[in-house]
């Protein structure tokens, strides 16, 4: 893979991943499930796993209307693993909650944007 590709990949990642966080922090559950592939599986530790962009926006739906938001994360870490994907971990806070970011899959799409696939995550505290 070239570094001109591994740049693409990596900006659509970054550009995804903050147009997702501020789809959290506006309460639109419906834009945050959006960022997801329609069979995307995400595994929210002590929660439990979501499959598809219906039960994504769901979970995602009653953690806002439980009033969590202002998520922010820190010291992301971005790993390009071929030419149309790369995977995201990071530690995370927010005004209820943090946690761990162990992967989030996210895949460029034909139109180059970049979708969650896989989204495993935990809740510390």
């Amino acid at each position: 893979m070239t570094d001109a590709q591994d740049e693409i990949v990596r900006a659509a990642v970054q550009a995804a991943s903050k147009k997702w966080m501020t789809a959290f922090n506006d309460g639109d559950a419906s834009r945050c499930a959006s960022h997801y592939e329609e069979t995307a599986v995400m595994n929210a530790k002590p929660f439990g796993t979501f499959t598809g962009r219906g039960d994504i926006e769901a979970f995602w739906s009653k953690i806002i209307g439980d009033g969590f938001a202002d998520v922010a994360y820190i010291d992301p870490e971005i790993k390009v693993i071929d030419e149309r994907s790369a995977i995201v971990s990071s530690r995370w806070r927010m005004n209820k909650a943090h946690g761990i970011i162990t992967k989030e899959l996210w895949v460029l799409q034909d139109d180059g944007t970049a979708l969650l696939r896989e989204d495993d995550f935990e809740v510390e505290g």
